[in-house]
């Protein structure tokens, strides 16, 4: 079953910033507003930031799956497009080299509709369950395509929450309430400065 959320906050709407991804980005078994897009549209407004935040998250989508969705989820004028996905892809073991296409084509036609658009990649890595020379493989797509194409690279959208149970729910995969509160802290220097170069 495929889990489409979008949560949106309309108050005042200066910037439009877009978190394209899959669960960890929906808040898979959390509330809405518990997820890390809506704690750091919190964050925005206590800094004054006005910001329409869309949290365009799809439990179980992968890279092509964004790519399939790139197109709606941008058909209004976006200033800041957060890209975090290929974590299913990887756990499905699906090739590298696909991902990094598909990667690649979402930014390209974010900047095909929107020139000036900030892009922020989220890096993801696999278990080494996957086969070392596969999490290598994996883990490199995403400094590789930042640099090929010029996107500001988040190293580790997981950073401190991946392995830690007590930061994670029952199946040990996604996020509780406070290993997303920590992927906004993650995010949010990143988000930061997207949002002040727009």
């Amino acid at each position: 079953m495929v889990l489409f959320v979008i949560f949106t906050s309309t108050a005042g709407g200066e910037s439009r910033i877009v978190f394209l991804g899959d669960s960890l980005t929906a808040g898979y078994g959390l509330d809405p507003e518990q997820a890390y897009p809506a704690l750091l549209e919190s964050r925005l407004s206590d800094e004054g930031i006005e910001a329409t935040v869309v949290n365009a998250g799809v439990s179980g989508d992968t890279s092509a799956g964004g790519l399939r969705r790139v197109n709606w989820v941008l058909s209004q004028p976006t200033d800041v497009l957060l890209v975090a996905l290929g974590g299913n892809d990887g756990l499905r073991g699906q090739p590298t080299e696909a991902l990094a296409e598909n990667l690649t084509a979402i930014i390209e036609t974010a900047r095909s509709k929107y020139p000036d658009i900030q892009i922020l990649l989220a890096g993801m890595q696999m278990p080494a369950s996957m086969g070392k020379q596969y999490q290598q493989n994996f883990a490199a797509v995403y400094p590789t395509v930042a640099e090929e194409n010029g996107v500001t690279l988040i190293p580790f959208l997981l950073k401190d929450v991946a392995g830690a149970p007590a930061l994670n729910q029952s199946d040990q995969i996604h996020p509780n309430a406070k290993g997303q509160e920590i992927i906004a802290e993650t995010v949010w220097p990143y988000l930061q400065q997207a949002v002040r170069a727009e």
